[in-house]
């Protein structure tokens, strides 16, 4: 791996949250630079601990927490891997309350049902959550002067930083792959699912196969073996660590029959090209995966680089569809996703936009500059896009 840090986007509103919350939580699946990060920013306090709780000698100093909290009364305490002591949390509840005062704690952790309910339970009004994702494109758009081949690597490797700077290509798929088996043997078992490795694992190929498609959970029940209740049981699973992005049929009041389905997306490309096995942007462009690879790596860094919006899909059973509509307040955007430098668009693109009204519709595409093909809808680099719609008061 190189030896440059990226700065990451989330490292601002991390401060500003330090500074005006007792315990602030950085969430994200392992190896996603949550360490990294909350090491990065301890030069911007005064008085700062870290301590890594997977580590022997820092998880004996926690044994007896109140003596060891209130001898650090007066320092901002990062816990990493807190979800190894989730039974600190009523102790941390106390002292903060005792301190009165931000700045408290950072805890960084894997998510996990016990994790997110205790955390939110015990120390409501005093933590606020923030997720950490893989490398967004925006963070790595500047690492090489070259964007078409900065995009084609970003988008073959996914964002996880290990896989995205490793040193050639063989060595980002050795690491993606490593990284999978020891989610499914080692990062499963120690946040308390009892899931079989194996049957996971099959869930997470099929997931794959049917990336960005309509989740038919009766379907994958079959294939494995369990009931669709249980399939719904470890979608959620691997949504709550991260590694899919379930998406809802847009709520609408339209004269249409809508698909009520739904969609499931691989939340990494690079992860999901490993369950693909498909290894190069050679053997992505000849996979039947292709556009819908593009569509959930645009559609990963849109959702993560917005996440006070709202988001969607509109498709009917007449067949007017649209892949995203965003929305906040009264400001509601269409986007379609094409992988192609020549973007073509189907009716039921042209339907879906009349059915919804829309008045803002961006394609995104692979392609160098923004252009309009109809009054109100541009075709746009993934990056411009992003731009044009958080810069706009």
């Amino acid at each position: 791996m190189q030896g440059k840090y990226l700065e990451r986007k989330l490292r601002k509103d991390l401060i500003g949250y330090v500074n005006n919350f007792p315990v602030v939580a950085i969430l994200g699946t392992r190896q996603v630079g949550k360490s990294t990060l909350a090491k990065m920013i301890s030069s911007e306090f005064d008085n700062y601990l870290y301590l890594d709780l997977e580590k022997p000698s820092d998880f004996r100093k926690v044994s007896e927490p109140e003596l060891f909290f209130g001898a650090h009364s007066d320092k901002l305490i990062c816990l990493d891997e807190i979800q190894r002591v989730i039974d600190l949390f009523p102790v941390m509840r106390s002292v903060v309350d005792e301190n009165n005062r931000n700045g408290q704690f950072l805890i960084l952790g894997s998510a996990s049902l016990d994790l997110i309910r205790q955390s939110s339970e015990t120390l409501a009004g005093r933590i606020v959550h923030l997720e950490l994702t893989p490398f967004l494109f925006s963070e790595v758009k500047n690492f090489d002067n070259n964007k078409e081949d900065l995009l084609r690597k970003y988008w073959v490797r996914g964002g996880f930083p290990r896989s995205f700077l490793a040193r050639n290509g063989r060595f980002s798929v050795i690491w993606r792959e490593n990284f999978v088996n020891t989610f499914l043997e080692r990062d499963v078992p120690q946040l308390n699912f009892r899931i079989p490795a194996e049957t996971l694992r099959r869930l997470w190929k099929m997931c794959a196969h049917n990336h960005g498609q309509l989740l038919n959970a009766s379907k994958l029940g079959e294939a494995i073996g369990v009931s669709h209740t249980t399939i719904r049981s470890y979608i959620d699973l691997l949504s709550q660590t991260f590694m899919i992005r379930v998406i809802s049929p847009l709520e609408v009041n339209v004269k249409k029959r809508l698909i009520k389905s739904p969609k499931v997306y691989i939340r990494d490309s690079g992860i999901l090209h490993t369950l693909l096995e498909i290894d190069t942007f050679d053997d992505l462009m000849g996979h039947p995966i292709y556009g819908l690879s593009w569509e959930g790596m645009a559609m990963e860094n849109i959702l993560s680089e917005l996440p006070d919006w709202s988001a969607g899909f509109y498709r009917t059973s007449a067949g007017a569809e649209l892949d995203l509509v965003i929305t906040k307040g009264r400001r509601r955007i269409g986007v379609e996703f094409k992988a192609s430098v020549s973007p073509q668009v189907s009716k039921g693109f042209w339907n879906a936009i009349n059915d919804l009204g829309l008045e803002e519709i961006w394609i995104v595409a692979p392609v160098k500059e923004e252009y309009p093909i109809k009054e109100n809808v541009k075709i746009s680099p993934l990056d411009n896009f992003i731009s044009r719609v958080t810069q706009r008061k």
